[in-house]
């Protein structure tokens, strides 16, 4: 065996394609030399990614800034509804766009080729600075409430507790996914069954009181509580979660 094959190990596998990978990832080229990331991502694994950033933390959020700033229960189904035509209109668009262009970065790709490289690097650059941390910040707070909430019932979560819970739960997953594709992968599985769990706990029950119970219907579009300025922020808190038509 040739020495640039010595640098994957002696645990180093050889592929059929003239390829050898060792256990932390990194793939030898046995043409060109040239060392990359090896391909950790099954099919199983990968289909609970997309699961996973399709149905976010948001599903659990949104309902209820929808029903606050909406006003009624009937407002707050139209909000969900024009939400729904929204997010297919953006998954339509997208899907245009990627028979179109046929190349992988998502928002980066097409404005690239739409506009060139400047407005390319300025929508990369505040998807990097704003708004992923925002997103992230959002969602990480969500887990930190959630998870102490079932410790602290029936009081109320101290804020420093979902802070310091919410710090945890981000450099948790920062160095597992430095350290271990394969890890990082396995631990989504399980994560996008326990969220397809708790939304198939949350469905059923309330499908059951739907049919069992309509009282909150009997006047559900009273406007004396619907607010025109609050449309704009029940519209926000649905989109927020549902234009995913770029995954």
């Amino acid at each position: 065996m040739s020495n640039r094959y010595a640098a994957a190990g002696k645990d180093g596998q050889l592929s059929g394609d003239g390829t050898q990978s060792d256990p932390g990832g990194e793939l030898l080229d046995k043409d060109g030399g040239k060392v990359g990331l090896g391909k950790k991502v099954t099919l199983l694994r990968g289909i609970s990614i997309i699961i996973g950033i399709i149905i976010g933390a948001g599903i659990f959020i949104s309902p209820k800034g929808i029903l606050k700033h909406s006003g009624s229960i009937g407002m707050s189904l139209v909000v969900w509804i024009g939400c729904g035509v929204l997010s297919l209109f953006g998954a339509l668009s997208y899907a245009e766009l990627g028979t179109c262009i046929k190349k992988s970065g998502g928002h980066y790709t097409y404005i690239l080729e739409a506009f060139g490289p400047q407005m390319a690097f300025i929508r990369l650059w505040a998807e990097l600075i704003a708004i992923r941390p925002a997103a992230m910040a959002v969602i990480s707070l969500a887990f930190g409430q959630y998870i102490l909430e079932p410790l602290f019932m029936p009081c109320a979560v101290p804020p420093m507790a979902v802070k310091l819970a919410t710090a945890i739960g981000i450099t948790s997953v920062m160095y597992l996914n430095s350290m271990s594709v394969t890890w990082t992968a396995r631990i989504q599985i399980v994560l996008t069954f326990c969220k397809l769990l708790a939304m198939g706990f949350i469905i059923v029950p309330g499908m059951y009181q739907l049919f069992k119970e309509t009282k909150n219907f009997e006047n559900a579009f009273d406007m004396n509580n619907v607010k025109l300025s609050g449309m704009p922020l029940a519209f926000y808190s649905g989109c927020t979660h549902t234009l995913g038509g770029s995954i």
